[in-house]
């Protein structure tokens, strides 16, 4: 017997290879995020990323794209640290990153998503979505792009 799954599921939504997130917690609108399979963990570019325990509470410090995005603004942002974790990123090396929950508007729908804060500033697009949130939401037709788009 054939496992086949339909684009028309009515359980699953169909995204293209690239699309357009929000990050309302942090102002952060239209950001274009690539859709990695291969990925588990989702990511954000940040830099200047420091941590600092208060009141017994470890948070993160950091900001988000590089003063030369559209959508830089200076602004530090802070949030509780979920975990520190150890990832593989794309050049095979193993690093430890700050993982913090923040909602994502997706499709007209709002989420939460656990993020990886790194330097992602070699990488085309600023925001990877990884499968540990497309896990039972979403199918991926690499052959298209910003199908968020056509949401109305």
């Amino acid at each position: 017997m054939k496992n086949h799954l339909s684009h028309n599921s009515p359980e699953l939504q169909l995204i293209g290879r690239v699309e357009k997130i929000d990050l309302p917690e942090l102002d952060i609108f239209e950001l274009d995020a690539k859709i990695d399979t291969g990925a588990y963990t989702s990511s954000l570019h940040c830099h200047d990323i420091t941590t600092e325990k208060i009141n017994n509470r470890l948070y993160v410090f950091f900001y988000v794209l590089d003063p030369n995005h559209p959508e830089y603004d200076e602004r530090q942002y802070k949030a509780p640290v979920q975990k520190i974790k150890r990832v593989r990123s794309s050049n095979g090396q193993i690093e430890e990153r700050v993982i913090i929950k923040q909602k994502i508007e997706f499709f007209g729908s709002t989420y939460k998503i656990q993020l990886s804060l790194t330097n992602r500033s070699k990488m085309k697009y600023p925001m990877l979505i990884g499968r540990r949130f497309l896990k039972d939401k979403f199918i991926v037709d690499v052959s298209k792009k910003f199908l968020s788009n056509q949401i109305i």
